[in-house]
C-alpha cells in the first residue's frame, strides 16, 4: 500500500469516527467547542505517531504473549508526556479535557492501530498511518466540536457568527447534543457519499419471486 494510499485510509476512508466509529467516550465528551476538539485531537495523535514509532521499532522484541500489556505501558508513557507539555504551556485545554486526557491510554484507536498496523508495518508507513488517522480524528471532533458550539453558544473558535441575532440552542452543548450532532453530521455524510444499494444487491440469493424480483429481471 502506498504512502498516499494509507494516509487517506484514516483521513477518509476508514475516518475513527464517522466510518469505524471508534473513540467515542471522548468525540461525544469533549466536542463542546472547536477548540477543545482541536486540543483532544492534536493530543490524541501525538500520542499516535508516538506509540506508532515506538512500536513499529519494537515490533521483533516484544513477546508475543506480552504485547498487549507493553503496547498500553508505550502508549501510556505518551500519554503522560503529553498531558505534562498541555499543563506546561496550555493549561486553560488541560482543565478543559481534564480526565479525557488520562484517558488516552485506553482509546480503542490508538491500541487498534499499534496491533493492526505499526506492530506488523516500517517506522515510515507507521508514521503514516499515524498521521492519517489522526488527521481524520482531528477534524472529526473540530467538526463536532464546530457544529455544536456554532448552535448551541452562536459562535465558532470563540468568534461570534450569528452576533446575537439568533438565540442559541443550548441543548447542542449539553450531553444530549452530541448525540444529536453525531446523529446528524454522520447521516449527512452517509448521504452525501453516496452510497446505494440496488434492487438486484437487495434481492441477491433471496428465493421469493416477488413482484419487484420478476420486474427487476425482466429490466
Amino acid at each position: 500500500m502506498k504512502s498516499r494510499e494509507i494516509f487517506l485510509n484514516g483521513l477518509i476512508k476508514e475516518n475513527p469516527s464517522f466510518r469505524m466509529v471508534l473513540g467515542m467516550c471522548p468525540t461525544l465528551a469533549v466536542t463542546t467547542s472547536a477548540i477543545n476538539g482541536l486540543g483532544m485531537g492534536m493530543a490524541t495523535t501525538f500520542v499516535l505517531i508516538g506509540s506508532n514509532i515506538a512500536i513499529s521499532l519494537l515490533r521483533n522484541i516484544i513477546p508475543e504473549r506480552v504485547r498487549i500489556p507493553c503496547f498500553i505501558t508505550i502508549i501510556a508513557g505518551f500519554v503522560t508526556i503529553v498531558q505534562q507539555l498541555l499543563k506546561a504551556f496550555v493549561p486553560s485545554i488541560d482543565n478543559a479535557l481534564g480526565i479525557f486526557i488520562p484517558l488516552i491510554v485506553v482509546n480503542c484507536i490508538i491500541l487498534a492501530r499499534a496491533e493492526m498496523f505499526a506492530s506488523k508495518n516500517t517506522v515510515y508507513k507507521s508514521i503514516i498511518d499515524a498521521l492519517g488517522m489522526g488527521a481524520g480524528f482531528c477534524a472529526a471532533l473540530i467538526l463536532m466540536g464546530g457544529f455544536r458550539e456554532l448552535l448551541g453558544n452562536g459562535t465558532v473558535f470563540g468568534f461570534d457568527v450569528f452576533g446575537g441575532k439568533i438565540e442559541p440552542a443550548l441543548i447542542m452543548i449539553l450531553p444530549p447534543g452530541g448525540f444529536l450532532a453525531f446523529g446528524l453530521i454522520l447521516a449527512a455524510i452517509n448521504s452525501l457519499s453516496g452510497i446505494k444499494i440496488s434492487q438486484k444487491e437487495i434481492c441477491k440469493g433471496c428465493s421469493m419471486k416477488c413482484n419487484s424480483c420478476i420486474s427487476g429481471s425482466k429490466g
